[in-house]
């Protein structure tokens, strides 16, 4: 294993949250338009805590997303920094914690902290792991030419390209049509 379960999940959760843009998502618009859409990604992702459901609290994951997306392309140097900046700018403290049948795990700001500022403090706190790991080469965005999805590779060897199964395959279809 590469990272911690909490660390693999949190990753996850940022990069199925910066998928949301239109650029990345399957469906070619923005698919946080709407709190209900938020709601909807925090529940396939498990996302314990404070939920206000309003346009504020949508507005200001909007803000964390484009954050996020921007970490995802960071250099070291320059993630270390923006990390260090999440953290001190919300006062993060880690504890441990065990909640909803997880086991043992890191949290570094309150479970009624707001809904972004918790986003990217937990994702802030795994990209420590990944830095320190000297794994950012693991974070990446899909080697399709018309996909922007950023995915975790945790394959054995780092070999994975693309963001899912479908654009691996749509590429592999164009280039097979491409040769023909």
């Amino acid at each position: 294993m590469i990272f911690t379960n909490d660390t693999v999940d949190a990753l996850g959760f940022a990069a199925g949250l910066a998928n949301t843009v239109p650029e990345a998502s399957d469906s070619g618009v923005d698919e946080l338009a709407e709190p209900g859409e938020l709601v909807a990604l925090l529940d396939r992702w498990w996302y314990s805590g404070r939920r206000d459901g309003d346009a504020a609290e949508l507005a200001e994951v909007i803000a964390a997303r484009g954050r996020l997306r921007r970490l995802w392309s960071l250099d070291r140097d320059a993630a270390v920094d923006e990390v260090n900046a999440i953290l001190a700018g919300s006062d993060a403290v880690p504890r441990l914690v065990r909640h909803d049948g997880l086991d043992w795990h890191i949290h570094a700001t309150s479970s009624e902290a707001p809904l972004a500022e918790r986003i990217l403090v937990e994702v802030a706190m795994a990209f420590v792991d990944v830095i320190r790991a000297d794994q950012l080469e693991r974070l990446r965005i899909c080697d399709a030419d018309d996909c922007e999805g950023a995915y975790v590779d945790l394959s054995k060897n780092a070999s994975r390209r693309f963001c899912s199964t479908r654009c691996g395959n749509r590429m592999a279809v164009r280039a097979y049509r491409a040769r023909g």
